[in-house]
């Protein structure tokens, strides 16, 4: 994500000329294919240690020591953009509106045999989010220093640069981060809810922990960790993310504190107040107030109807202006795209045409229409204007250019992105410099190595211009975030409306696919040899019995260490995680497992046997280190 400012060349008079010789003459679009591909771009943004089906081959492992000179564990996660750095405020935004698509279009996915996908894109995120929340008042929010990174084009594999770890805590606190989180982890909640019930409700717990943390210690968290200033500076503050945190908590727990606290600081936080013209990973104010109106049309309003209609009216003077008919309206070009700055601005349309989506579905289950300054407009006006939105993005423009990479015949091939410009350390293992990436690869004039399939990137300036040039940062990024919303959008208009009431509590379908799996365990770090095959330790689980008790299934799994290599096995430790019972055979110590106390090493060919019980899926077991004498 580069925040240094460009001129790009601006030409209306040839743009003029081009709108009167075009016709907008588009054939109809493949909305279900451009969901697929828009879900496969988020597993080219995954840092960490990369599972059995990954289905983006060009990437590999990277980030595998994120967090270790903090003392915790921050493997995992996204990088938000065309860089290296794990930005907080972004990433849970994203999970945020993955988790809202999912939740009101969960249905179309399924349809679309891309629900599976979808929620493993949220909980990849999600599992990353309660790594980062070790402690309630603790919450890491960046991984990476922009600065650093930015001075260095490497790929993810190779990356050179500083992983620091930054946190809020009490001292240090961050409302608009730890209330972004709450939301993300309330919203993956109810994604989850039917499929994994025991990791909806630990989500739920941090959720509300967040909550807590960022209500009690008020801060904005670009004054804690000062880092992110450059890059993702809170500017409306934090008191929207605290009525976006409450909303979904109330979401997803039905629990009425969430409910008095949306009514009761409507006014002192801003939700009746602001009339807003743009929703994304700093201005949460629209959301809010889209979640809000819904809950009153749901007749959740009760003694604070009143206020909750003050939030209504801010979320329906956003719709106006995002039609053209209110008192305000939101710049479009001469193409008809929602315009609000040069440098990513397609992060606005996506996001805002998610709204506009969301609510012409509720007014639509409630039978009312929207009124504007200009006029009223039924539901299916506000979807034929989303519409228009992501037409214009898949093609349907000035240009015929779709700004979805990989989707249709024109788009973007020299994308601003490390990863996807760099050829894939799977084809030439050489190690990529920090400057050299710039002068080999950067300065590249042809398309990148690596098709970085479903990426949205930043799109076409006012005029509808838009040059493919990857040191065009402003038009050619992508971002994880421009992704998110439209998910929904194009699940949503591949299925169509289906007769069924927005209003009703949501009800997932079970996924096809298996959402959760078992990683492989990855290659071991070798301590004291630089260099080793995970052939040397072999980790095998298989569940051993089950049994139902007080309406709950638990499941004993059985888990064998082998030590496969011709030397004795000493100081192994692993790593365990989505464990939520009774563990023995192993001793813990801190955030790893190591020997029982009764062994001290392995022999060739030796093994060890450690069982657990739980109500879920297998743990995630993987080696950390371990040496060989």
């Amino acid at each position: 994500m580069e925040k240094l400012l460009r001129l790009i060349t601006m030409a209306p008079l040839f743009l003029q000329m081009l709108l009167v010789s075009f016709p907008f003459a588009f054939a109809g679009h493949d909305y279900g294919q451009a969901l697929t591909k828009g879900i496969l771009f988020f597993e080219a943004q995954r840092s960490g240690y990369l599972p059995s089906n990954q289905r983006v081959k060009w990437r590999a492992d990277s980030g595998l020591h994120d967090g270790k000179a903090s003392g915790v564990d921050l493997v995992g996660g996204y990088y938000d953009a065309g860089d290296n750095v794990k930005f907080g405020l972004p990433m849970a935004f994203t999970v945020t509106m993955m988790s809202w698509s999912i939740v009101e279009y969960g249905k179309q996915m399924a349809a679309n045999g891309e629900l599976g996908h979808a929620m493993e894109a949220v909980k990849w995120g999600t599992d990353y989010l309660i790594k980062a929340h070790p402690h309630p008042d603790v919450l890491y929010g960046e991984v990476g220093d922009g600065n650093t990174d930015h001075f260095c084009w490497q790929r993810p594999e190779d990356m050179t640069t500083d992983r620091r770890a930054y946190k809020i805590d009490p001292s240090n606190p961050g409302s608009d981060l730890a209330g972004e989180t709450a939301a993300a982890m309330a919203a993956a909640s109810i994604v989850f809810r039917r499929s994994n019930p025991s990791y909806a409700n630990e989500l739920l717990t941090h959720a509300r922990q967040l909550f807590e943390f960022g209500d009690k210690y008020r801060g904005k968290y670009d004054s804690s960790i000062t880092v992110a200033q450059k890059y993702y500076r809170s500017y409306s503050g934090y008191a929207d993310e605290l009525l976006w945190a409450a909303a979904w908590l109330y979401q997803a727990t039905n629990n009425q504190y969430y409910l008095s606290y949306l009514g009761n600081n409507g006014q002192s936080l801003g939700g009746t107040g602001w009339s807003m013209t743009e929703f994304g990973w700093d201005a949460k104010y629209a959301g809010v107030q889209v979640l809000v109106a819904k809950m009153l049309m749901q007749g959740k309003g009760g003694r604070y109807t009143s206020v909750f209609q003050q939030y209504q009216q801010k979320a329906e003077f956003f719709m106006c202006s995002c039609l053209g008919k209110g008192t305000r309206n939101i710049q479009k070009t001469p193409g008809g795209l929602l315009y609000r700055q040069r440098w990513n601005n397609m992060q606005f349309v996506t996001s805002a045409s998610f709204l506009v989506t969301v609510y012409s579905d509720y007014l639509a289950s409630a039978g009312k229409n929207l009124n504007c300054a200009a006029g009223s407009v039924s539901p299916s006006g506000l979807i034929s204007f989303a519409k228009s939105q992501v037409d214009y993005i898949l093609g349907d423009n000035p240009r015929a250019t779709s700004y979805m990479v990989g989707y249709g015949n024109n788009y973007p091939r020299q994308v601003h992105h490390r990863g996807s410009s760099i050829v894939s350390i799977k084809v030439n293992p050489s190690f990529v410099s920090c400057r050299g990436g710039y002068a080999t690869w950067f300065s590249r004039k042809g398309s990148d190595p690596n098709l970085l399939t479903g990426a949205i990137v930043g799109g076409p300036d006012a005029y509808d211009n838009f040059a493919d040039e990857r040191d065009n940062y402003e038009q050619t990024e992508p971002a994880t975030y421009n992704n998110a919303p439209l998910i929904g959008l194009l699940a949503r208009l591949s299925g169509g409306h289906g007769g069924y009431n927005q209003l009703l509590p949501v009800v997932l379908p079970a996924p096809k696919e298996v959402v959760t799996q078992p990683k492989s365990a990855p290659t071991p770090k070798v301590t004291p040899a630089p260099a080793s095959t995970s052939a040397e330790i072999a980790i095998e689980q298989k569940l051993t019995t089950s049994w139902k008790a007080k309406g709950n299934t638990y499941n004993r799994y059985s888990t064998i260490v082998t030590n496969k290599s011709a030397k004795t096995l000493k100081d192994l430790e692993l790593t365990i995680s989505k464990l939520y019972g009774p563990l023995w055979g192993l001793t813990k110590s801190g955030d790893s497992y190591g020997f029982p106390s009764w062994l001290k090493a392995l022999a060739a060919g030796e093994k060890l046997e450690f069982v657990y019980i739980h109500s879920a899926d297998p743990a995630e077991v993987s080696v950390s280190s371990y040496t060989l004498a």
